[in-house]
């Protein structure tokens, strides 16, 4: 039985594991389900066993140069970090799901150990070739699924920075592909690029505004 998140403790799912001298718990989130453009990005993240990452919690309650900061702490301090993605073109060609199980997959194939338990954000990740416990609302309560959330964060916020200035009018600087104003405005004016996911619903011009600048 897995040991229960516990807030006065930030390592104390964890610390369940290390005392049954299983070290190597990675844990895994996602980000960029939700945008209408750009990739999806897994990371994977195993902690070096007592060590705190200082600041590390839920990646969407911190600021851009907070994570940024943060995340050069985790890649420094971890025992193992690794990152996998997910194209637009597959997300088109097999759903969001299967394309987030395939950028899970990429991160924790990438990492350099083989880990004893794999921890994901959320619900059961179907087709994820590794056993896994998922835990709803873990990058809040587990510290390594928190650090996971911030690396993949930052590296998904780089990627839709450096493609921003081929791609002006939609804004990808400030929004990273979420459903703004200003990129369905775009949308309409200037049609799709090659990073818009085609088969998602705004792109039937539905879905609900995202915030003009989204952390």
């Amino acid at each position: 039985m897995s040991p229960t998140p516990a807030p006065g403790d930030i390592l104390e799912y964890e610390r369940g594991f290390w005392r049954r001298n299983l070290v190597k718990v990675a844990g895994v989130d996602e980000v960029g389900r939700g945008p209408i453009a750009g990739p999806v990005v897994a990371a994977a993240v195993i902690l070096t066993e007592g060590v705190v990452i200082d600041g590390a919690a839920d990646s969407k309650v911190l600021t851009p140069p907070q994570r940024s900061e943060i995340a050069r702490d985790i890649h420094e301090r971890a025992a193992a970090v690794s990152l996998g993605a997910a194209s637009v073109r597959e997300i088109d060609r097999h759903n969001i799901l299967q394309a987030t199980t395939r950028a899970m997959t990429r991160a924790l194939t990438r990492l350099p150990v083989q880990p004893d338990h794999v921890v994901v954000d959320g619900l059961p990740v179907r087709g994820l070739a590794w056993e896994h416990e998922a835990v709803v609302g873990g990058d809040a309560l587990i510290h390594s699924v928190a650090c996971a959330s911030i690396v993949a964060k930052v590296c998904r916020d780089r990627l839709m920075r450096r493609l921003a200035p081929r791609y002006a009018a939609y804004g990808w600087e400030r929004n990273m592909g979420y459903a703004t104003r200003r990129h369905r405005r775009a949308v309409r004016e200037e049609g799709l690029t090659p990073h818009h996911r085609t088969t998602f619903g705004l792109l039937q011009l539905e879905l609900p505004l995202a915030d003009e600048s989204v952390r």
